[in-house]
């Protein structure tokens, strides 16, 4: 079972070798004289044209298609990004940036909202339309399929959505929706061109246009000059497919890739500033915590969440199961995005006033088991951690490993305390997708009505300042009493040849900027 709490990638799935193992998986096109070698020099900085770049991304195996809607992993939402484009794309604060889209504008009561387009084609001349926008969005929400976007285009009627010019769509939502740009750049919402029906040979308005793909082990696109963001500075992209972050790490030090992804932290830490390769940290990519179920005991009372939040040492957290890459949460996601509770005290162990609460709520001789699993970075060393942090306020926790294929499906409704990550979003997607009572992920059971009503009042919102102020209302709502036990913020490291330029550090995973190759140069 694949996480569906991480957007593309975000979640780890145990890296599938292919066949014959690591180095089957390992596929690189010879490049020793080619254009990447003949880039020459760097020219003071400026962005130079010319040569390839190989890029070594963890993989799904055989079964790895270029259809971006179906994206899951990161190399599959790296190659989608390369090869076609969305309306929209989230900045590194998670608020949208235009894409294809040139601007949105909506009525007075919120819920119809007019999409006008650029002047954009497609990788065989065809004008990027209307339709070929409605096409996209109707074939992500075919209720017969389970394409990536598909509960984030839930709000519009495409139904009733029409064009009302070649390049301008008015969307016909369900309810008031304040934040619908936020849909435009969902995770997962390419557009293609209209009656698109297989992804053999795919044709998107991205960068890069397609040469050649072999599921499981290499895709190779070409710069398109036609790009309407400007032709990309490479000639060519690679994408080669190594499960092992140790065959990532090898290939880029020995010089045969140019850009890994998804370093760890002690490979980070054995090269940053040796000279070798370059580190670069894109901060803020996975929220790292804990959920308690607040439908059941014991973190049906909310002093004993409370408690809980006091016996965590964020720090100690941090720095042992992140080895330090990252920083310190404060129970609320979205730490650096927009709309994001900056105000709120920051939370720290207190282990007196803890066991003052469980004493409170009778639950002095607390006993409680945390799943855990290795699905995920830091999950089992930090459920260690968090079990010896709780041990000095006299709660004794068991901890549970459990398969890491089934464990996102296990922990959504069963148990009571579990270790838990997300990737980048929106604040309001969170909100959505996990703590409004009919959630479909809602793995806190946060079930309040009055909750909901404030979301509802929210989306109804067209004042700005005013939005803030029910955001800030529900985070602090969330600090004090929410099932989230949010202790840290890891980075995603990614590691790059030295001749490689314009890789964007402050772009959090699933980001507009981040695995951004049109942008790219090889100095």
């Amino acid at each position: 079972m694949h996480d569906p709490h991480l957007h593309p990638g975000l979640r780890r799935r145990g890296f599938l070798a292919a066949a014959g193992g690591t180095a089957a998986a390992l596929t690189l096109t010879a490049c020793g004289g080619g254009p990447a070698d003949r880039a020459g020099a760097d020219n003071g900085g400026k962005p130079r044209r010319g040569g390839r770049l190989r890029a070594a991304f963890a993989g799904g195996g055989a079964a790895e298609t270029l259809d971006p809607h179906l994206s899951n992993l990161f190399a599959d939402a790296a190659r989608a990004k390369a090869l076609f484009d969305k309306l929209a794309d989230f900045g590194s604060d998670m608020t949208p940036r235009p894409r294809l889209a040139t601007r949105w504008e909506p009525n007075a009561a919120l819920d119809r909202w007019t999409v006008t387009l650029r002047d954009a084609v497609f990788h065989d001349g065809r004008p990027v339309t209307a339709e070929d926008v409605l096409f996209s969005y109707r074939r992500i929400a075919d209720p017969e399929k389970t394409y990536r976007a598909k509960a984030s285009l839930e709000p519009v009627d495409l139904d009733a959505s029409r064009a009302t010019g070649a390049r301008t769509v008015e969307f016909r939502l369900k309810r008031p929706t304040a934040e619908f740009p936020n849909i435009l750049a969902s995770f997962g919402a390419y557009i293609v061109p209209e009656d698109t029906g297989k992804f053999d040979k795919p044709v998107g308005s991205g960068p890069f246009r397609f040469v050649s793909f072999a599921p499981g082990r290499s895709a190779l696109f070409r710069r398109n000059d036609a790009y309407w963001g400007g032709a990309p500075h490479l000639d060519e992209l690679e994408f080669v497919v190594a499960n092992e972050e140790s065959a990532r790490a090898g290939a880029l030090l020995g010089g045969q890739v140019e850009y890994a992804h998804e370093l760890n932290p002690a490979t980070a830490r054995a090269h940053e500033g040796k000279g070798r390769i370059e580190i670069v940290r894109l901060r803020n990519s996975a929220m790292q915590g804990f959920v308690m179920k607040t439908d059941r005991p014991p973190f049906d009372d909310p002093r004993v969440r409370e408690a809980f939040f006091l016996i965590a040492d964020r720090k100690e957290l941090v720095d042992g199961a992140l080895s330090g890459a990252g920083e310190i949460g404060n129970d609320l996601f979205g730490k650096g995005y927009a709309h994001y509770a900056a105000g709120l005290p920051q939370r720290t162990q207190d282990l007196d006033r803890a066991r003052h609460l469980l004493r409170q709520a009778g639950a002095g001789d607390l006993r409680v088991t945390l799943d855990t699993s290795p699905v995920a970075a830091g999950f089992t060393e930090a459920a260690g951690i968090f079990r010896d942090q709780a041990k000095k306020a006299g709660v004794t926790i068991d901890v549970r490993t459990g398969n890491k294929d089934s464990y996102w499906k296990d922990i959504l409704d069963s148990g009571t305390l579990a270790s838990y990550r997300s990737g980048a979003m929106p604040i309001e997607s969170h909100i959505s997708q996990r703590l409004l009572t009919d959630s479909t992920t809602n793995a806190t059971h946060w079930r309040h009505k009055d909750f909901d009503a404030l979301y509802q009042r929210l989306q109804s919102t067209k004042d700005l300042s005013e939005r803030n102020g029910l955001y800030e209302r529900m985070q602090r709502r969330l600090h004090a009493e929410g099932g989230f036990l949010v202790w840290g913020f890891a980075d995603w490291i990614v590691g790059t040849g030295r001749r490689v330029r314009g890789v964007a550090p402050d772009a959090p995973a699933n980001t507009l900027d981040w695995a951004r190759f049109d942008t790219v140069w090889l100095a």
